[in-house]
């Protein structure tokens, strides 16, 4: 795992798009996971602006989406398809039919999971994951307990993930769903290479346990210390718990991969 403590949210989510752009040039049909959130509304405006004045093109690459909520059709507004196509997927040449995102409404879900670990696989596996962290150290929807070898499936959402997004929901609780389909720890884990964005004071004391505490199914996010390629790009709101800080600016200063990055 390798840290970057930028100054402010604005500098992390930009330079967590510059780390999506390379990829998509370097391998213009690379596999994309992608993630929902507020967060990443910034990451998504980065690269709509990449594809609008730089030419970044999309229309080679295919993408799949960690979560969705159950019994949320897909053209409902609160859905993670919709937040997809108004954030990322209309305003860039991505072909719609490369774009995968969990049927909430799927008829057999335990037959939808295993499609879609199948068309991951079929399209090489994720050559990189995008990742938010939840308040509870979820990544996806793996809420505490989550396996760290679990596959895509569907799970029931803790109350904390539910208060969370309430905001998508017309601040209305009683419209939250209480389950969601989402990749595993372990589908997660399989990318070739994780990029983790975490942005904003609430996020500190969290982020702190995922980085320096112990690997534990009750945070999942904390199987990306195993994880052999994983970069984690945070603001100084969000690094404020961090012990290590004084080796994480050291690493950025001195380590190839990070000054090639921060140049």
């Amino acid at each position: 795992m390798k840290v970057v403590i930028c100054p402010t949210a604005e500098r992390a989510t930009a330079l967590t798009a510059r780390v999506i752009e390379q990829a998509l040039r370097q391998k213009p049909d690379i596999a994309l996971g992608l993630a929902t959130g507020r967060t990443m509304e910034a990451v998504y405006g980065h690269l709509v602006r990449a594809h609008k004045e730089d030419g970044l093109d999309f229309s080679a690459c295919r993408t799949f989406n960690l979560d969705e909520y159950a019994g949320i059709a897909p053209t409902s507004p609160h859905s993670y398809r919709t937040y997809m196509n108004a954030h990322l997927f209309s305003r860039v040449n991505v072909p719609l039919e490369a774009t995968h995102v969990p049927d909430g409404m799927a008829p057999d879900m335990a037959a939808q999971c295993a499609a879609y670990e199948k068309a991951m696989r079929d399209s090489g596996g994720l050559g990189l994951q995008l990742l938010g962290l939840g308040e509870n150290g979820h990544i996806g929807f793996n809420e505490p307990l989550s396996a760290l070898t679990s596959r895509t499936r569907l799970v029931t959402l803790d109350p904390a993930t539910r208060r969370q997004n309430v905001g998508m929901f017309d601040n209305d609780l009683e419209q939250v769903p209480y389950h969601a389909v989402t990749m595993g720890v372990g589908t997660i884990a399989d990318a070739r290479r994780t990029l983790m964005v975490v942005t904003g004071a609430a996020k500190a004391a969290i982020l702190a346990r995922v980085i320096e505490g112990p690997v534990t199914a009750g945070i999942s996010a904390t199987v990306l210390q195993m994880h052999a390629d994983c970069l984690v790009i945070v603001d100084e709101a969000a690094a404020a718990d961090l012990s290590c800080r004084p080796y994480i600016e050291y690493l950025m200063q001195h380590d190839p991969e990070l000054k090639a990055l921060l140049a």
